[in-house]
């Protein structure tokens, strides 16, 4: 498409007609690395924007994708209402800011925290903010201690899995943290208590704990981990806190899984970051951090800041933020309230064990979970299946529209190769079939290969 033509006299230019004609203007193309010189008509812009957008995938069909694809249309219309509303501005949109304050407030009680009723926490763009101010505070309260001690506070380290998101490697690299990592070995593939302490020393400011790896959907096992941090209190005496990172299972167990013991319910556990934008059914751009109580999150890293008129507290990375996600946030919790959302994952949940079941039953893959604890699953192919391999089948399945991952796991497993199903609001039974009989489309495709032809160099990126 193009937006200028030769002009002859009393003939109307092509910002005249733009409107009516967007597919008939012949002569320059669309600018794309500098800014055009002049403006151009509304319509043209959309249309050009939009067209070029048809090329992205289709967010329904993403099997990849932890992040909400699907809201109702009146919470997607209140975010309309409020895409204008920035979060920082507390003054000016003090409603916005009391809002925030109820949802921290709703998720300290649903998390059990000790002092729910003067809740401590905040909204963040996403969990790997709110992942990283969980370290920052871990860290912080690490060195104020040690330096009441007189001791050193040069070599801070953090003990998790190595099936962490990649978020907690920026944190340890931009806040000079040493990552200390529990590899994968054999059928466990993430974090048991016994290698977490075994790697916990006096410069060890805290453990992290996974509620909903993205390698494979399971829980790491975040009582057991706390009871042997207790033991290690007892016979050591080092104090070492653990913090959850809940990107997705902190907005699913509380609702499915009431029984499981792994939020403020444990002494231990002294913060908890969990994604909105997962989960928490909103769209992108919203996390949660909170703390067990005022004295887990170091004041000085509490900023008191003159904005507008009005003396407000701040903790974050950001500044200026959109105020939507967090309207969509309580949206979701008045609408869906506690049944709601046990509704909507245990949906989610049942959808995904019959899935995995029946791709089971396909003959060629099997399974590493069954999508029992987050709706989520991981599949291999079996052993003696050697003339395709699990990025042939990713492959194929794009041919319909699927996003189906695969991708190799870390060290100590880096022979495992898997392709994994998220299984989010949205995802239906009807959906389900849908992939199912596409998969084993694509399986009559990729059998007729004589050896592989994707491997994990070759295959399109992806990336936890």
């Amino acid at each position: 498409m193009s937006l200028t033509s030769p002009d002859a006299p009393g003939t109307p230019t092509a910002e005249d007609r733009a409107a009516g004609l967007l597919f008939t203007l012949e002569g320059r193309r669309l600018p794309k690395g500098a800014l055009p010189a002049g403006e151009m008509p509304p319509d043209v812009a959309y249309q050009a924007i939009h067209d070029e957008l048809m090329i992205d995938g289709n967010a329904r069909l993403n099997l990849a994708t932890f992040v909400s694809t699907w809201m109702e249309p009146q919470c997607r219309q209140l975010m309309a209402e409020a895409f204008d509303k920035n979060m920082i501005d507390k003054d000016e949109y003090p409603q916005t800011a009391e809002i925030e304050n109820r949802c921290v407030a709703m998720l300290s009680h649903l998390w059990h925290a000790p002092e729910a009723e003067q809740a401590t926490g905040c909204s963040t763009t996403g969990s790997s903010e709110a992942a990283m101010l969980g370290g920052l505070a871990l860290k912080r309260r690490w060195q104020q201690r040690r330096q009441e001690e007189g001791k050193p506070t040069d070599r801070p380290n953090l003990v998790m899995g190595i099936n962490v998101q990649v978020c907690w490697e920026k944190f340890a690299n931009y806040w000079d943290v040493e990552m200390r990592l529990v590899p994968m070995e054999g059928e466990r593939f993430h974090m048991s208590a016994e290698e977490a302490v075994k790697l916990c020393d006096e410069n060890t400011i805290g453990v992290v704990a996974i509620l909903g790896s993205t390698f494979d959907g399971s829980y790491e096992p975040i009582e057991e981990i706390c009871a042997a941090l207790d033991r290690l209190e007892a016979d050591t005496g080092l104090d070492i806190p653990v913090h959850v990172d809940g990107a997705s299972g902190a907005f699913v167990a509380p609702f499915i899984d009431p029984d499981l013991v792994w939020d403020f319910r444990l002494s231990r556990v002294s913060s908890i970051n969990a994604s909105g934008h997962k989960y928490g059914l909103v769209y992108p751009g919203v996390g949660w951090a909170v703390w067990r109580d005022a004295a887990a999150l170091p004041a000085d890293l509490v900023f008191w800041v003159n904005y507008l008129g009005d003396n407000m507290p701040t903790f974050a990375l950001n500044f200026s933020r959109p105020g939507a996600q967090v309207i969509a946030q309580y949206y979701n919790f008045l609408r869906l309230g506690f049944d709601g959302y046990a509704r909507v994952h245990g949906y989610a949940r049942g959808v995904a064990m019959r899935l995995s079941a029946e791709i089971e039953a396909l003959g060629p893959f099997e399974l590493i979970t069954r999508g029992d604890e987050l709706p989520v699953f991981a599949f291999k192919l079996r052993d003696d299946v050697e003339h395709y391999t699990v990025f042939d089948v990713s492959n194929a399945m794009r041919a319909r529209g699927w996003q189906l991952p695969a991708y190799t796991f870390p060290e100590h497993r880096t022979d495992l190769a898997a392709l994994r199903v998220v299984v989010r609001r949205g995802f239906t039974d009807d959906l389900a079939d849908m992939v199912l009989a596409d998969l084993a489309r694509a399986l009559t495709v990729v059998d007729v290969q004589e050896q592989p032809v994707h491997t994990s160099e070759t295959a399109s990126a992806f990336h936890h």
